[in-house]
């Protein structure tokens, strides 16, 4: 790996990092802790407040476009395409040899050649999302403590986070095809 390859993780390290200290002392640093109540008690939490399902159905919405629109941007999508497309054709070269161990092991490694190329492509996103998305998290933990247990479930069995997760995952997949994101 050369020099400028190892020096474009420190960032993605750093913002990590910076995002799990956020999340740790959350509590023991008011002064951030009230300013993403005061900019999101008014918008998200004005959504839950005037109806929980359909509220945080838009908040998730929101949040997915948003990560959905920076992976577009924030990424090289012509390159990840050629590399999705390579991938496709070893995944093809290794159904012909499925039975030969000594390829078998040789596409393994070309495989695993794709880590390193796939990750430096995709993590850049890191550096935009990672500390508001643990803010978020943060300000949900926050705003469910804080209201009946009665009413933090959704459809009557899931908690925020399996509702936050699963919705993530539909609103991501059906916004990736339509914006045409890799």
């Amino acid at each position: 790996m050369d020099n400028q390859a190892k020096g474009g993780f420190w960032p993605i390290i750093l913002i990590t990092a910076l995002s799990l200290a956020m999340a740790l002392f959350w509590d023991k640093l008011p002064f951030m802790k009230n300013a993403v109540h005061a900019a999101l008690d008014p918008s998200a939490g004005a959504l839950l407040n005037w109806n929980l399902t359909i509220g945080m159905l838009v908040v998730v919405f929101v949040i997915t476009l948003i990560t959905t629109l920076i992976q577009k941007y924030a990424t090289d999508q012509k390159a990840l395409r050629e590399l999705k497309h390579e991938q496709k054709l070893l995944q093809e070269e290794m159904k012909k040899y499925r039975d030969n161990p000594a390829k078998m092991t040789e596409f393994s490694k070309k495989q695993m050649e794709f880590i390193p190329r796939t990750f430096k492509l995709t993590s850049r996103t890191v550096l935009f999302t990672g500390i508001p998305f643990i803010l978020f998290f943060r300000w949900f933990y926050d705003y469910f403590n804080n209201i009946p247990k009665e009413s933090q479930l959704f459809f009557g069995f899931l908690s925020w986070f399996w509702f936050y997760l699963i919705f993530t995952l539909i609103f991501s997949s059906i916004l990736r095809k339509v914006l045409k994101v890799v």
